[in-house]
């Protein structure tokens, strides 16, 4: 498997930006301002896409400093310059100074067939919330730099007993017996849409994750319709490693 380290920031910080958000110029827009934000990549084309934040903004690349080619639907951290307000349909041109893939999945059904392959290895949990429609999640986890470990949300067709109304979900790390004391961190997102419930606008879903100390759980409201206009991350550990799939 053919991975990217990213070592270049010493805290990746994180920002869902709302529209009010100030320049440092109020005339205009400084080329040397930057950006990191989450956004889902939306295919325009073949080699042509833009750019959806989680707060619902728009952004249309205008400019770009680095080769990147768009699948739909890819989670990213995109490093970008504002270069103008709203346009075309569009509510920021921008220049793309830098782009990583993360690590984008469905949730998957877990049964007996493949309980042994999704595995039940401990992590540590970050944080943990959702936008546009992904569970994002932030966590640390033991890596020798062997072998790829292997990072799902699944929903456990064998459990007995399901709250009504509530989605359960379960974060799994599969380690492949390659753990070590040194801790390395991973973000992730997993589609949550294919869980909307019709008629309703609003499911309350229930992580359940395996940590160091215990299993723990973590209640979230899927709003179908709400956009994290108000959400700004504080720095964020930085993503030391992205050898897991």
């Amino acid at each position: 498997m053919k991975t990217k380290k990213i070592l270049i920031y010493a805290s990746l910080l994180i920002i869902i930006l709302n529209s009010s958000f100030a320049c440092s110029d109020s005339d205009g827009y400084s080329l040397g301002d930057f950006r990191i934000s989450v956004a889902t990549v939306v295919s325009e084309g073949e080699m042509s896409y833009s750019l959806l934040l989680d707060n619902g903004d728009k952004l249309w690349p205008a400019a770009t400093d680095v080769y990147y080619r768009p699948k739909a639907n890819q989670r990213v951290f995109v490093n970008y310059t504002l270069l103008s307000g709203a346009m075309q349909g569009f509510d920021h041109y921008i220049k793309v100074n830098d782009i990583w893939d993360i690590l984008t999945k469905p949730v998957i059904e877990l049964t007996e067939a493949n309980a042994d392959s999704i595995g039940n290895d401990p992590v540590r949990m970050n944080d943990l919330w959702i936008g546009n429609h992904y569970l994002n999640t932030a966590f640390s986890f033991n890596y020798n730099g062997v072998r790829p470990h292997a990072i799902n949300v699944v929903q456990n067709k064998m459990a007995t007993e399901v709250d009504a109304g509530v989605l359960e979900l379960e974060f799994r790390h599969n380690s492949y017996n390659s753990m070590s004391n040194t801790l390395f961190n991973g973000f992730a997102c997993f589609d949550l849409r294919p869980f909307r419930v019709e008629g309703e606008d609003s499911i309350l879903i229930r992580v359940i994750v395996k940590e160091h100390d215990g299993d723990k759980e973590y209640e979230l409201m899927y709003k179908y319709n709400e956009l994290n206009k108000n959400r700004v991350e504080k720095a964020l550990p930085s993503i030391t490693t992205n050898e897991y799939e």
